[in-house]
């Protein structure tokens, strides 16, 4: 892959990060809002209480993301392979996956809050809601998706269904389960941060040193969390990708 291009482009975008903010600067007079780029390294490195504060909310941010990840995972799993039995359990089941996709997770966060609480454990609900449907879809799309003469072999030599998903199903559906996995890793640190900026109790993330800084006026520092925040969603992403090359990769190529 050239790599020429998007260094070039990245220059680019700081060049014009630094008009932004000059003219924040310069014209509007608010240089918290758009603060210049070497400020926001400045935080980051050369800063000793920020980035003890940054790393104790990263610290946080990725218990959340992780603890609804897994449950995410569990969950959507399940949810697929028992719609994948039968076609009546898919048409009973499949419409509630559709409304976790479509339902404002953002509107029901006061009524999480009011159940469970505003710490961890509210974080985490919001979290495994974020990232409860690509595993569900993904996961079924995979245990579908099987061969139609490998199907029938199983069949003839009297597999039962718990052969079938062991020996059959959940091989094939690897590949799909695994786009799931890096797409709902990435979501669920969506999550984190999101619900961070609701549930500002307990010991508080990226979300809630984001909304910290904001009040502050600190740009510099605000923009730095944020910077973490997605550097942290991009690392994952990559992670479950490298996961799944490793894991798969020969084989899924081969095949």
């Amino acid at each position: 892959m050239n790599i020429g291009l998007p260094i070039v482009v990245f220059f680019v975008l700081v060049g014009l990060f630094y008009i932004a903010a000059f003219y924040y600067d310069k014209v509007k007079g608010l240089p918290f809002l758009v603060p210049y780029p070497h400020l926001i390294l400045k935080a980051v490195f050369t800063e000793p209480i920020f980035q003890k504060q940054l790393a104790e909310a990263l610290g946080n941010t990725m218990l959340v993301a992780v603890v609804g990840l897994v449950i995410g995972v569990v969950i959507g799993m399940l949810w697929a392979i028992i719609m994948a039995q039968a076609k009546w359990l898919e048409s009973a089941l499949f419409p509630y996956a559709v409304v976790l996709l479509c339902i404002p997770i953002l509107a029901l966060v006061p009524l999480i809050g009011s159940l469970f609480g505003y710490e961890f454990k509210s974080r985490v609900i919001v979290t495994v809601l974020f990232c409860l449907f690509p595993m569900i879809a993904s996961t079924l799309f995979g245990l579908q998706s099987i061969d139609k003469g490998q199907r029938e072999l199983f069949q003839l030599q009297g597999a039962g269904r718990w052969t079938m998903l062991t020996k059959l199903r959940f091989p094939a559906a690897l590949p799909s389960i695994f786009v799931g996995l890096r797409n709902a890793a990435g979501l669920a640190v969506i999550g984190a941060v999101v619900a961070d900026q609701f549930f500002q109790r307990g010991n508080g993330g990226l979300g809630v040193l984001i909304s910290v800084e904001n009040q502050r006026l600190n740009g510099a520092e605000m923009y730095a969390a944020i910077l973490t925040a997605s550097i942290l969603g991009v690392l994952v992403f990559v992670l479950f990708n490298v996961l799944r090359r490793l894991a798969i990769g020969k084989w899924h190529d081969q095949n």
